[in-house]
C-alpha cells in the first residue's frame, strides 16, 4: 500500500519536508488531502485529528499512514521513513545524528515562523506587527547567520558535500528546504548569510538539480511559497 500523507493541500508548511523525501526516493505515495473530496481530501485528516477512539491520535497535520501505523511531527515521520527511503545511514549512530541534525532544522523553521506570529498564532500578523518587526530583527542578524554557520561547520567537518556520511539524507533535504524557504521570507539577509557559507549555498544548488526532485520542483505538485505558510515575504521584515 502506498504511504498516506495527510496534511493542509494548500501550502508548503511541515509537511514539505516529508514531501520531499518521498518524491526524492521515489516512493509510493498518496497526499491525500490534495485529492478531490471523493477520493480524500481534508476529511479523513480532520476525522483521525478529531477521533475520540484513538488512543493515540496526532495532535496535529502532518501525519503519516503506514498500514496500521500513524507518525506524527515532521521530525518523527522522517526518523521512520530515512531508513525505509535509503535516505539515512545504517549505524544507530547515523541515524540519531540525522535525527539531531533534523531537530536543528525544526527550531529554525519555527523561529523563521515566529518572525512574523511573534505573539500568537491566533492572531493576524497585522496586530502583532510592531513585535514582528523587532524579532525580525533579531533573526536577520543573529539568528540567520547562527544556524547557517551551524549547519556549514557539520558540512564542512563532513568533507564539505554532505551532513551525514558520503550519501545524500533526509536531513540535507530538509537543509534545502529551510535555505528555500529563508530565500523566499529573508531574500537579502538570507543571501548576505550564504555569501560566508558556501557549502550550505551548494547543496541547496546541487539538491535542487537531482533529478526526481527537479522534476517535483518544477512540477505542480510543488506548492508555491505563500504568505499562508511557515515563511512569508513581507518586504518590511528584511528591509
Amino acid at each position: 500500500m502506498p504511504y498516506e500523507l495527510h496534511y493542509w493541500p494548500m501550502i508548503q508548511g511541515r509537511g514539505e519536508f516529508v514531501r520531499l523525501a518521498l518524491e526524492e526516493a521515489g516512493a509510493d505515495y498518496v497526499d491525500v488531502a490534495r485529492r478531490d473530496d471523493e477520493a480524500g481530501g481534508i476529511g479523513p485528516m480532520l476525522d483521525r485529528l478529531s477521533d475520540p477512539d484513538d488512543p493515540r491520535p496526532p495532535l496535529a497535520p502532518p501525519f503519516l499512514r503506514d498500514g496500521e501505523i500513524v507518525i506524527g511531527q515532521s521530525a518523527a515521520i522522517l526518523l521512520y521513513l530515512g531508513p525505509r527511503l535509503g535516505l539515512v545511514g545504517a549505524s544507530e549512530r547515523d541515524r540519531i545524528w540525522t535525527h539531531q541534525l533534523q531537530l536543528t532544522v525544526a527550531d529554525a523553521v519555527d523561529e523563521a515562523h515566529d518572525t512574523h506570529h511573534p505573539v500568537g498564532v491566533g492572531l493576524y500578523y497585522a496586530d502583532q506587527k510592531p513585535e514582528a518587526l523587532r524579532r525580525a530583527a533579531e533573526f536577520r542578524v543573529a539568528r540567520i547567520p547562527k544556524y547557517l554557520g551551524y549547519f556549514e561547520r557539520v558540512l564542512a567537518a563532513n568533507g564539505g558535500a554532505r551532513l551525514v556520511g558520503a550519501d545524500l539524507s533526509y536531513a540535507d533535504l530538509s537543509l534545502f528546504q529551510l535555505v528555500a524557504g529563508l530565500l523566499y521570507a529573508f531574500p537579502k539577509s538570507t543571501a548576505a548569510a550564504l555569501r560566508t557559507n558556501p557549502r550550505v549555498a551548494r547543496l541547496h544548488e546541487t539538491v535542487a538539480q537531482r533529478p526526481r526532485l527537479a522534476a517535483y520542483l518544477g512540477s505542480e505538485r510543488r506548492i508555491p511559497f505563500t504568505e499562508d505558510g511557515i515563511f512569508r515575504r513581507y518586504p518590511e521584515l528584511d528591509p
